[in-house]
């Protein structure tokens, strides 16, 4: 026969049991949310997640354009690799925004991460909310007139802003690996840096082909 205290006993352990388990759930958690791979919203990682995929997806529309604007190989080729390469990597940013928890859009406007110290303030005078311009973009007049491009005006117009483009893009990966130890953000930034860096000067030479100067 047993009485009511070895009963106590035996409950004693499992409590304590149940309390560490909760305890080290409650860390885990913390870390998960704290680790280096997952950044906060507002951080450069996902500031640049979030203004590079609005910078490629204009990319992505001029080179549309000229492809269907052009009936020269090599460039319909650039655009073609460009409408691929830039796409995949949208899709990339989108998820790590996703796995991150953080917003598609910046409610405080964009580039925020790069106007200046710790991605605030340093921004362009009555940009608003210290955003800075987002480099390289093509104006509405001048994506208006390449859609109305044809032949060789199409090819010039598409190689002089997506040179410009390329050029931002690299300014913003550059920024991005100064800001980061996020190895997958370095990994995506430093791939950027190196290929648009050749596609510039792939266009550039298509440009003195034209006998234009970038």
């Amino acid at each position: 026969m047993t009485d009511g205290s070895t009963g106590s006993r035996g409950r004693r352990p499992t409590a304590a049991l149940a309390a560490l388990v909760l305890a080290v759930a409650g860390l885990l958690a913390a870390w998960q949310g704290l680790r280096p791979d997952r950044p906060g919203g507002g951080g450069p990682e996902a500031g640049f997640a979030r203004d590079m995929s609005v910078h490629h997806a204009q990319a992505v529309r001029m080179s549309f354009l000229v492809r269907d604007g052009s009936e020269d190989e090599r460039v319909r080729l650039l655009a073609y690799d460009v409408i691929n390469t830039q796409s995949a990597q949208i899709g990339m940013m989108t998820a790590w925004l996703d796995e991150w928890g953080a917003p598609k859009a910046d409610p405080a406007g964009r580039m925020r991460w790069m106007a200046g110290h710790g991605g605030h303030g340093g921004g362009r005078a009555g940009s608003g909310g210290g955003a800075a311009a987002m480099p390289g973009m093509a104006t509405r007049d001048q994506l208006a007139r390449l859609e109305k491009a044809s032949g060789r005006d199409a090819e010039v117009r598409y190689l002089q802003l997506m040179i410009a483009h390329h050029r931002g893009g690299v300014a913003m990966a550059e920024a991005v690996l100064a800001r980061t130890d996020h190895p997958r953000v370095r990994r995506l930034a430093r791939t950027m840096v190196d290929g648009q860096r050749s596609e510039i000067t792939l266009m550039t030479d298509m440009l003195r082909e034209r006998g234009i100067r970038a």
